[in-house]
């Protein structure tokens, strides 16, 4: 039996009127969203449904949004088709979606979680300090190349290695200038500013990972049921004792999504479903590992076509 792999995505895949119909459809989707909204102490169900998208694109409810919509769409597949999987793997706070699937984090702590690491995410660096930028024709080594000749004292790091030419650096915004300004001159097909309001994945959130370790101490952590290939590490990880440890590290540390997929790829993994808003990640699996067949599910004709167990 072909293994198949859920892929959960990050940042930047929200939108408003996700799982919106979905909620409306099945009512195990509509009960997710009800348990985020009691957990929070606000309505993340009418931030997902109906906007502002001011406000859905702040960190701080950017994150549990797209976590909540992700593991409504899991628990809906569960649930009408008796999903089977038997790997996940997350893009940046997707990696907490990927711990709920595996049974590590129970959603309640998740969506948690993830609220307060995009509230500690955002307070760590004053507005206007940090900055992120896509580079894409250069290899991760290029990259880091630049992120050094242009630091002058300054953090710049790789902070996305997204694969297909795909390189996100993040840190202080004068160095990620520079580093734009020299990638182009090396022969980046494209090397553009992003529109984030802080810089994820560097060394400038130091403080939001001790803020996550703090908030991460007392959470039980579960055995996982199948691995999660981490972002840190780019492995399957099956031990439910460094999974605080590696989301800690995580807040600091580059994604390391390329790598990741090629683990997938070398599991045996033949099936990937995106679980979630968007197909961000779809296109990039597709064109590090083809071998890998990728659907994307969010709404419920998509949930209706998937086969059932």
């Amino acid at each position: 039996m072909a293994l198949t792999a859920l892929l959960f995505p990050g940042q930047g895949s929200q939108r408003v009127g996700m799982g919106k119909e979905l909620a409306r459809e099945f009512e195990v989707a509509r009960r997710v969203f009800e348990e985020a909204d009691a957990t929070l102490g606000f309505s993340i169900s009418k931030l997902c449904w109906e906007g502002p998208e001011d406000d859905l694109v702040l960190t701080a409810h950017t994150q549990p949004a797209i976590l909540t919509n992700s593991i409504a769409v899991l628990r809906t597949l569960e649930k009408e088709k008796g999903l089977v999987f038997g790997a996940c793997a997350g893009h940046s706070l997707g990696e907490f979606s990927a711990l709920v699937a595996a049974g590590a984090l129970s959603f309640a702590d998740a969506v948690r979680l993830v609220h307060l690491r995009g509230r500690a995410m955002q307070e760590a660096v004053a507005q206007g300090v940090g900055a992120m930028a896509a580079l894409m024709g250069l290899s991760p080594e290029d990259v880091s190349l630049i992120c050094k000749e242009v630091a002058h004292g300054e953090i710049v790091a790789p902070a996305n290695l997204n694969g297909a030419g795909q390189v996100v650096i993040a840190g202080h915004a004068g160095a990620v200038d520079r580093a734009i300004s020299l990638a182009r001159q090396r022969g980046a097909k494209r090397a553009v500013p992003l529109n984030v309001s802080a810089p994820f994945h560097c060394a400038l959130m130091a403080s939001a990972a001790e803020r996550l370790a703090r908030e991460l101490a007392p959470v039980h952590v579960g055995p996982l049921c199948v691995p999660v290939i981490t972002n840190v590490e780019a492995t399957p990880n099956h031990d439910a004792g460094r999974v605080k440890d590696l989301l800690i590290r995580q807040v600091t540390a580059p994604v390391k999504w390329e790598d990741s997929v090629k683990s997938l790829a070398k599991m045996g993994c033949e099936i990937g479903l995106e679980l979630g808003s968007g197909a961000v990640l779809s296109g990039l699996v597709k064109r590090i590992s083809p071998s890998i067949r990728v659907t994307t599910i969010g709404e419920p004709h998509e949930v209706a076509a998937w086969p059932k167990a």
